[in-house]
Parts: structure tokens; sequence; C-alpha cells
């Protein structure tokens, strides 16, 4: 696969940067999968444009990664919006950056209901707040739980919070 950036994204890509001067930070491609990395502060803006401008109207996944040990990398969260144009199959992915103390990004569920959970799962296992949120409670873990284990500076084996939580067993039937 090349890593050519094609000509439609190339174009799409200069109409956000219009739109969103200093918005649209870079445009890469890698086996295909065509990247905006977007500055923060204008991430809902560019997904807002991207749907309701350029016909990516569905959101197919939504996650984030934690790269406090990668020496090349500024920002310690990166977030991703992969996007569909149901129209003519074109794929997107938007990527975007949080940092400590708080990471925090405006939530995307006005622009679509099925980044609801998405954003819950990884506020859940990352602790990155999605602002205006309708309900950004735990979803995987319980409530009582304190920390998020998919941080990098999460211990491997837990920090011994397992004998807090009830025994659950099957029923037998």
């Amino acid at each position: 696969m090349s890593n050519e950036i094609p000509p439609v994204i190339q174009a799409l890509g200069e109409a956000v940067s219009a739109e969103f001067p200093g918005g649209l930070l870079a445009i890469t491609t890698f086996r295909g999968n065509h990247r905006f990395h977007v500055c923060p502060k204008h991430a809902y803006g560019v997904l807002k444009y991207l749907r309701a401008r350029a016909g990516f109207g569905m959101l197919i996944d939504l996650s984030a990664a934690d790269y406090l040990q990668y020496p090349d990398l500024e920002d310690r969260y990166g977030i991703w919006y992969c996007l569909l144009d149901v129209d003519n199959g074109r794929r997107l992915i938007v990527k975007t950056t949080a940092n400590d103390p708080d990471p925090k990004v405006e939530s995307v569920v006005d622009l679509w209901e099925g980044a609801n959970w998405m954003e819950r799962e990884v506020y859940d296992m990352y602790g990155i707040e999605f602002l205006h949120h309708p309900d950004l409670r735990r979803i995987l873990l319980p409530d009582e739980f304190v920390g998020y284990p998919l941080r990098r500076d999460y211990p491997m084996r837990g920090k011994g919070e397992r004998h807090n939580f009830p025994v659950l067993t099957r029923a037998e039937g």
C-alpha cells in the first residue's frame, strides 16, 4: 500500500485548514489509513465540520493511548476518532492529544450518539475527561475503583484493590 496522501484527502485537509487556521497540524497516511492530526482546542470543531460538510456521518471507533514512555512525543495521551463516509466508503482517522494533570477533550456525543459509551470507556480506562458528556461515569469498573488501569504508570499487577471487591460466583443451574 502506498503512503501517499490522495488528492481528495489533501483537498479536504486544505478546506479544514482554511476553516480552522492552525487547527490541522499534519496529514499522514500509513497502510492506507489517512489521518488528520488536529490541535486539541480545534478537535471538536474539525470533527463537527467533517460530519456536517464533508459527509463523515458515522463514527466507527473512538479510543486512546497513553504515550508516557515514548521519548519522541511531547503529549501524554492520544485520542483518535475513526470516521466513515457511508456514501462513498471513505475513511478518515482524526487524532488529537491531551495532557496531565487533567486530560480533557470535548465530547462528541452531540455529533454521534454512538460516542457515548466509547467516551465512557476511555474515561474509565485512561481518566481522560470528555467535557459536556451527558453521563460521564465508569462503565467497566466499579465506581469505587481508584485509578485508571490502562495508564502506563498503573502497576501491572494492580494496586492491591482486588480484595476490596466482593467475589461473584455463578448460580447453580
